[in-house]
């Protein structure tokens, strides 16, 4: 699917928090917001598209994610925080080329062809990765060696990237070929940006192969590079990106643009970025895997970054002056079914460490709340979305108000501008208030009356801004006229 993923380190972040953040653009597919309790049996998982049964172990963790309403292709989760205060956000769909599938298959479901044969399951994918590894991780990094194991066990029928937070790291994980992996720490001090392309453009196996500090890799990942003459690097470094990734002419209308985007913002003034002889074009392919940006970073930051449409550039699809508006596939898109920005602050008592910063229904233009991840379950609001439209969940909610706005988006843009701002405000308003108060002592049961609080103000701040931005509509129709005959 295509998606762009921030991960921010905990010396990058404005409070000392990690954060793991995604877009998940799905195409149109309804959402909701689900607590799963903890469970102490094993049990079975059958995945979707693949037709594989997988082995869960015992003592699963309670944890929530973002499934799909309908479970046709399958659960697709997401994003979510589980009761350790561990984050996973997967998954971000990746390039590969024809040397790495060509060595290392995809392993694709293949049904039953006749009498005399039977069906050969498939491996995972982005329908189970959050599923299967979530709910069994008490840290970032066993996020990626429980991943890794099941990667090499069943292998994947698609190339993917996922990331891990707690309090103290965040990894990155990319999938290589069918059954490879590899995976690096994401330093404290940067931003990292990921716009449906290989990633990783650096890596040290001594690392990986020794200590894993900050490197971890498919036990034979560096004999796979050599068998298969992989690496395209012209000195002693390895480029994994080289390597393992795409060099195409799709990629510089769909990928390297949102790079150029994010990275422009966050470091405006160490690289030029526009005009004649600049450091980075929207086409180039060297653009890095992480900044280190020019100032601290919150939330606001990355809700912006993941909705936005090359604003004050020349590529703006909105701006009637903009020069080349439409070239090149933007960052926020109406096909995106939650933006989910997973936080762990990890200066905080752990029962309200996890918080989830949710953006549903698609678009630049959708509002972004606050829930505390440490509950048994969330309001109605957000986790009892249906496949019929309603204002009275927040997915079709905000996605009217999103439609409506690109529709009329000079007239309509203030409204949504003061929604935005007015959900983001009270939000972290409540935050302030219910930490406080659970620092003071109070039990944590309390979170479930301010994720209550939080969300019916959502609501409100929603149907008032529909209301304002649906007037405003009708009152630009075609058929309308101005003659005093109302």
């Amino acid at each position: 699917m295509p998606c762009t993923t921030i991960l921010v380190g905990k010396k990058a972040t404005h409070d000392g928090s990690t954060i793991i953040a995604r877009n998940d653009d799905g195409g149109f597919e309804a959402k909701k917001v689900l607590s799963h309790p903890a469970r102490t049996k094993a049990s079975t998982y059958k995945t979707v598209i693949s037709h594989l049964k997988v082995e869960l172990p015992e003592n699963a963790l309670r944890y929530t994610d973002c499934p799909n309403v309908t479970k046709t292709n399958g659960v697709w989760p997401a994003c979510g925080i589980n009761e350790a205060n561990v984050a996973m956000t997967a998954t971000e769909t990746i390039t590969s080329n024809p040397r790495v599938i060509g060595a290392d298959p995809y392993v694709r479901y293949q049904p039953k062809k006749g009498r005399n044969t039977k069906e050969i399951p498939g491996g995972i994918g982005e329908e189970d990765l959050v599923t299967l590894v979530l709910p069994y991780i008490r840290s970032a990094k066993e996020g990626v060696l429980r991943t890794a194991e099941l990667l090499e066990k069943y292998g994947t029928y698609e190339a993917n990237g996922m990331a891990f937070a707690d309090a103290d790291e965040i990894w990155w994980m990319e999938t290589i070929g069918g059954h490879h992996w590899i995976a690096k720490l994401v330093p404290d001090d940067r931003v990292v940006i990921m716009p449906n392309q290989f990633g990783l453009d650096n890596f040290d196996f001594d690392d990986a192969y020794g200590k894993q500090e900050a490197n971890m890799c498919s036990a034979d990942l560096k004999e796979f590079v050599t068998k298969y003459h992989l690496a395209l690097d012209t000195d002693a470094n390895f480029n994994p990106r080289l390597a393992f990734g795409s060099n195409s002419d799709s990629d510089h209308i769909y990928n390297t643009p949102r790079a150029w985007f994010m990275g422009r913002y966050l470091q405006p003034r160490k690289y030029k970025w526009d005009g004649d002889n600049a450091d980075f074009t929207p086409e180039s392919n060297d653009i890095p895997w992480s900044f280190v940006s020019e100032r601290k970073i919150t939330v606001a930051d990355v809700r912006y970054l993941l909705g936005s449409y090359y604003q004050g550039t020349p590529y703006d699809p909105y701006d009637k002056h903009a020069t080349s508006k439409g070239k090149y596939r933007t960052i926020g898109v109406p096909n995106s079914d939650v933006c989910g920005i997973m936080q762990i602050r990890g200066y905080l008592p752990p029962d309200i460490q996890g918080v989830e910063w949710l953006s549903m229904g698609g678009s630049g233009f959708t509002a972004c709340f606050p829930v505390y991840s440490n509950v048994d379950e969330f309001p109605k609001y957000i986790s009892g979305t249906t496949d019929t439209v309603s204002t009275d969940t927040m997915y079709w909610h905000s996605r009217i108000i999103a439609a409506l706005i690109d529709a009329h988006m000079g007239n309509a843009l203030l409204f949504d501008e003061r929604y935005v701002n007015a959900v983001m405000n009270q939000g972290q308003q409540f935050l302030y208030e219910y930490d406080a108060k659970i620092q003071a002592g109070a039990d944590a049961s309390i979170l479930k009356e301010a994720n209550n609080k939080i969300i019916n103000m959502v609501k409100t701040e929603s149907d008032k801004a529909l209301a304002q931005i649906l007037k405003n509509a009708s009152e630009h129709m075609k058929i309308r006229y101005h003659r005093g005959d109302n």
